[in-house]
């Protein structure tokens, strides 16, 4: 599964961040990880813009960011069991 596919205010543990495989894909990669979206972190979707695109995300405990649904797609998780709907 990944983020792009969780359902608002549900959380899951980020299994890993893939690249598209591009150079540009590599470096977003990274920035990801730079941001705390790598292995082992909590993650929530907060809410969804109309029609699904952006997300905004809860990383751990206090970053919130905001994501394309393209780029949440890279991002693999593993929903929480307590927070399926």
């Amino acid at each position: 599964m990944n983020l792009s596919e969780l359902e608002v205010h549900d959380s899951a543990t980020v299994v890993g961040v893939r690249s598209d495989g591009t150079d540009v894909g590599d470096g977003f990669k990274e920035r990801l990880e730079v941001i705390g979206l790598r292995k082992g972190r909590s993650v929530k979707v907060m809410r969804k813009a109309p029609g699904g695109d952006p997300l905004e995300v809860r990383v751990g405990s206090t970053t919130e960011i905001a994501i394309r649904k393209s780029e949440a797609s890279l991002v693999d998780i593993t929903q929480d069991k307590l927070s399926v709907s």
